[in-house]
Parts: structure tokens; sequence; C-alpha cells
């Protein structure tokens, strides 16, 4: 199991924020600690790597139903939805196609890049596995949910703060640091 500090450094926190972390144990009271002292995007990023893939996936997914999504940025939901119903090595593939085909530069690929980088081969035509690296899909989710407090800009703080609180009992879950942080 990595260490909350690691999975810190993993995800670029600010120096600040990681001193913050430092005297915390649990993954929630980290969370928290970074909510309660105003490092709102370190705050998502760590919540992002300590959950589960599969969660972080979701938590993506759910904060981008609650979103007035273009056609294109629901096409990646849909791929990372169908990912979270079937979790085939195909699924996760189409949706890495889907976020590479759109260059990570929306927030549709960016919620596709979550599931396409929740693990399977990242080079299906080499005979030996290239599984992504375990943070790939954690940059991913949280990336998607910044760009989805970012849609009204005048609430971006407050935005990214509800998304965070909404998830944080998903940290409660028994597995959820051990199946996070891989």
């Amino acid at each position: 199991m990595i260490a909350i500090l690691d999975a810190a450094r993993q995800m670029r926190l600010s120096e600040q924020a990681i001193a913050c972390v430092r005297p915390v144990a649990s993954a929630r009271a980290a969370v928290q600690a970074l909510l309660d002292g105003g490092h709102r995007s370190d705050a998502l990023r760590l919540l992002a790597r300590v959950l589960p893939r599969r969660y972080a996936v979701a938590w993506a997914c759910q904060c981008g139903r609650r979103q007035p999504l273009t056609e294109h940025d629901q096409a990646g939901l849909a791929l990372a939805e169908a990912w979270l119903r079937e979790p085939a090595e195909s699924q996760q593939a189409a949706a890495l196609a889907f976020a590479k085909a759109h260059r990570y530069q929306t927030i549709g690929a960016w919620i596709a890049a979550a599931a396409g980088w929740s693990g399977g081969n990242l080079n299906p035509d080499h005979e030996r596995p290239t599984p992504p690296p375990a943070h790939l899909s954690a940059i991913a989710a949280s990336a998607a949910v910044a760009y989805m407090a970012a849609l009204e800009p005048a609430q971006f703080d407050a935005r990214r703060t509800a998304f965070v609180r909404d998830a944080l009992n998903l940290l409660s879950i028994p597995d959820g640091i051990d199946g996070g942080l891989q």
C-alpha cells in the first residue's frame, strides 16, 4: 500500500498542501484537512488518487451527469459509464480511443481517459502487456471534475469544494485507500 504522502507527491500537490497532510493518518482526514486549509485543487487531486480507480471514474461520471454537458462531452461520459457497467478491456480501449481522438482537451475526453487508464493494457499490439501507471486514472478524473467546476467561473471554488465534499463519504468504504492506491 502506498502512503498518503506518496500519493500527494504523485499528484503533485503543493508543498503547503503536503505540509497540511503530513500529520494526518487517514485519507478522508487528509482530504478534509486540505479543504479546511483552503487547498481546494490539492484536495480534489488527492481525493481522486486515494479513491479506488473505479470509484474515481464513477465520481467523475456522477459529477458529469449533473452538468449541462455538450453532446461531445456526453459521449465521453457514456463511454466511461459503459466501462463502469461492464469493466471489460474492450470498453477501456473504446474510452481511451475517444480520449486520444479528442486530444484530452474536453470534459468528455478526460472522463473517458479516467476509464481508459483505470487498468488494462496500453499497448495491445505488444506481446508484453503495458498497464497504465496507477495514478493516471486519478489525474484524468480530477481534470474532468476541475473542468466541470470551471463551467461556472464565478462559482469555481465553491463548485470544486462541493464536488470534493460529495465524494468524501466514498473514503469511508473499507477498501477506500487500499483499493485506490495501487
